[in-house]
C-alpha cells in the first residue's frame, strides 16, 4: 500500500507507437554523420551520430525522449548473436531532417580494466576492456550500416499540450540526449518544409535544464543551450559541475545540491506550482538526492508516492533502502536512469 500525495497537474502523454522494428528482426539504418559532442578536451569520448532510418519502420514514428535499438554485430563470449542495447533519440520528434527520417544519439566510449566477475576470471587480468556496442556505435563511419530496432518507451514523453505545464529538466552525462530533442521541439521547431511544421507552436512555458557534469570539458551539446537562452527568454541552462569551484567560489556540487541551494531564489514557488513537471534522465542514482530533497523541503506532494511503512518517518530520516524500495515517482517526475 502507498501514501498516494495529492497528484495534481498530471500530464496528458501522447499515444506512442513502440517495437515497429523488433529485436528479433532488426531493420538496418545507415549512419551520416559521426563526430564528437563535448566542450572541450575530456577523458571521455562522447559523440553525436546521426542514422538514415528512412527505409525503415521507424521512419515518422519516434518521439523525443523515446530509444531505439542497436545491435552490433558478431557473437557474444558464449557464440550467441548479441543482444540489443537501447539508446536515447537526441532529435526532436521530426528528427535531423524535418521529416523524421533521421534521427540522432549521444554514445559514449566505454573503456575500462577487466576486474574479476567470476570465480574462473583471472584476478591479474587487467587488460582492457572496451564496451561492445558503443565503442562499435562510435567507431561508425559515414555510409556504414547499422542494425536499428524500436521506437521503445511511453512514458518519458514531452504532454500533448506542452504549453499547459513548466519543465524542470534534470540530467547527468549522456542523459542530456532526450533534452536535446525536447528542447528543440519545444522551442526551434521543425526546419521549412517539413510536415509537422504546420500544427507546431513555439512553447512559452517556463523551461529550466540542470546539466551535471564533473568537468566543465565534460558538457555535451552546451553550445546549443547557450544559443537558445539568448533566443528564448522562457528558457534557463544551468551547468553544474560537480569537480570544480563554482564561480562564486563555492565548492562543487550535484544537480539536486544546486536545485536545493537555489530553492528561494528559484524553485520553490516553481516546484509548488501543479504546473511543473520534473524529468530526470542520467545515472542511476541520481534521483535519490532529488527524492530527499524533495521530501526534506516539503516539496514532495505532486511528484513522489511515499509507502504507508514509511508515511510516518520524517524525509531527513529516510534511508537509501526506504528511497529504492518506499518511495515512487509520480506521472508529474519522470525518470529515466540506467
Amino acid at each position: 500500500m502507498s501514501n498516494v500525495l495529492e497528484v495534481v497537474g498530471e500530464p496528458k502523454l501522447p499515444e506512442v507507437k513502440m517495437h515497429l522494428v523488433p529485436p528479433t528482426a532488426p531493420a538496418q539504418g545507415s549512419v551520416i554523420s559521426n563526430q564528437l559532442c563535448m566542450k572541450g578536451r575530456s577523458a571521455s569520448f562522447v559523440r553525436h551520430v546521426c542514422i538514415d532510418v528512412g527505409s525503415t519502420a521507424l521512419a515518422g514514428n519516434f518521439r523525443a525522449g523515446q530509444s531505439f535499438g542497436v545491435v552490433p554485430p558478431g557473437v557474444d563470449a558464449h557464440g550467441k548473436p548479441h543482444k540489443v542495447r537501447l539508446y536515447s533519440i537526441a532529435s526532436p520528434s521530426w528528427g535531423e531532417d524535418g521529416h523524421g527520417k533521421v534521427l540522432a544519439t549521444t554514445p559514449k566510449r566505454l573503456l575500462a580494466e577487466r576486474s574479476p566477475q567470476k570465480a574462473s576470471d583471472d584476478p591479474a587480468d587487467h587488460s582492457l576492456f572496451v564496451g561492445v556496442c558503443s565503442n562499435y556505435v562510435c567507431d561508425l563511419k559515414p555510409g556504414a550500416p547499422v542494425s536499428v530496432t524500436g521506437p521503445a518507451g511511453k512514458r518519458f514523453l514531452l504532454p500533448e499540450d506542452p504549453d499547459q505545464h513548466d519543465y524542470l529538466f534534470m540530467a547527468t552525462g549522456t542523459g542530456i540526449a532526450p533534452f536535446r530533442g525536447m528542447v528543440m521541439e519545444l522551442l526551434q521547431g521543425p526546419p521549412e518544409g517539413s510536415p509537422w511544421r504546420a500544427n507546431w507552436k513555439r512553447c512559452s512555458s517556463r523551461i529550466e535544464l540542470v546539466m551535471g557534469s564533473p568537468y566543465t570539458s565534460d558538457l555535451l551539446y552546451d553550445d546549443l543551450f547557450r544559443g537558445l537562452v539568448k533566443q528564448h527568454a522562457n528558457f534557463h541552462y544551468h551547468p553544474v559541475i560537480s569537480r570544480e569551484v563554482r564561480a562564486d567560489g563555492g565548492k562543487g556540487e550535484y544537480a539536486h545540491q544546486f536545485i536545493e541551494r537555489m530553492l528561494g531564489d528559484r524553485y520553490d514557488a516553481m516546484l509548488r506550482s501543479p504546473r511543473t513537471l520534473i524529468y530526470v534522465c542520467g545515472l542511476a542514482g541520481m534521483q535519490m538526492g532529488l527524492f530527499r530533497m524533495l521530501g526534506e523541503k516539503g516539496l514532495a506532494n505532486g511528484y513522489l508516492t511515499v509507502d504507508e511503512q514509511i508515511a510516518q518517518v520524517p524525509a531527513k530520516e529516510w534511508t537509501d533502502e526506504h528511497l529504492k524500495r518506499r518511495v515512487r515517482p509520480t506521472h508529474r517526475c519522470m525518470i529515466e536512469v540506467y
